[in-house]
């Protein structure tokens, strides 16, 4: 068991704390290299990892590109973050925050740069002007809530939860105990919400189910990480329905592989540029 911590005065950066993912976080912003991104054929430049943050805007494009928007075509470059690919010039430039995903949107006469997981979503469903309600309907204030609420808390409770319970050197009861309980209280949030509905929005599917989806769904699914057990996810009943009802979608399929390099093969594509591009791998 671990020494108890003494916090010191003043804290002071240690580079090799926090195990294995010691080089993916530092305390101070910038680029730490210079390295141009590379752009694909399509107007749409997206720079991800196949991390929840990452499928949430990779299985929007998939459900644009099945409705048939031919203009929601795009390239997904991998961004390695345990090699420091976020720290790039190039991508820093377009996400000073240094967090996959960012998108660079090259179709109008200046380059829009969109950073933050939650901002791209919203930016691609209005340009395309779908999976998002009207605006002054109150589905869509239903659907921005839930959008927001996954932005606000989902990504730092499952991400930290995840954290201390399956990565982080030592295993920890307070940390553990602290991130365990908030994840099942908004487990039991969604679940109360889907005991009456379909999806969040009532009947409409959204981009707050692809967001909170690839987060809990997920994890009810056992995909995130194994604590299915720990955190007793079988008594979400509803959640799992809706889990499950989303994950037969074929976009959803395809999104969750895209900058995928681990796990089962056929569940993998590193980078995508076009839509054959899931041919070589089938999803099972």
């Amino acid at each position: 068991m671990s020494e108890p911590y003494t916090p010191p005065k003043v804290w002071a950066w240690d580079s090799e704390s926090g195990g294995r993912f010691a080089k993916i976080n530092r305390p101070v912003a910038g680029a730490t290299h210079e390295k141009e991104l590379p752009i694909g054929k399509h107007p749409l430049q997206l720079y991800s990892l196949g991390t929840p943050n990452g499928v949430k805007v990779t299985v929007l494009l998939e459900e644009l590109l099945e409705l048939g928007i031919s203009e929601a075509e795009y390239d997904a470059w991998l961004i390695n973050i345990s090699d420091g690919g976020q720290f790039g010039s190039g991508f820093v430039g377009i996400n000073p925050n240094s967090k996959i995903p960012a998108l660079a949107d090259h179709s109008g006469e200046t380059t829009v740069r969109v950073f933050e997981s939650g901002a791209i979503m919203l930016y691609l469903a209005e340009k395309f002007n779908h999976f998002i309600p009207a605006i002054g309907s109150p589905i869509r204030a239903e659907c921005l809530s839930w959008l927001f609420w996954n932005i606000g808390s989902v990504p730092f409770l499952g991400g930290g939860f995840g954290h201390f319970y399956a990565y982080a050197p030592d295993k920890l009861e307070y940390p553990i105990n602290r991130y365990a309980m908030e994840v099942k209280r908004q487990l039991d949030v969604l679940d109360q919400r889907l005991a009456d509905n379909q999806y969040l929005c009532g009947d409409e599917y959204t981009i707050a189910d692809m967001a909170n989806v690839a987060w809990y769904g997920a994890l009810v699914s056992g995909v995130l990480y194994e604590a299915g057990d720990f955190l007793d996810v079988t008594t979400y009943t509803n959640v799992i329905r809706w889990a499950k009802e989303i994950q037969k979608r074929p976009a959803m399929k395809r999104g969750q592989r895209v900058n995928r390099v681990w796990g089962a093969e056929e569940k993998q594509l590193a980078e995508r540029h076009d839509a054959s591009d899931f041919e070589s791998t089938p999803t099972t």
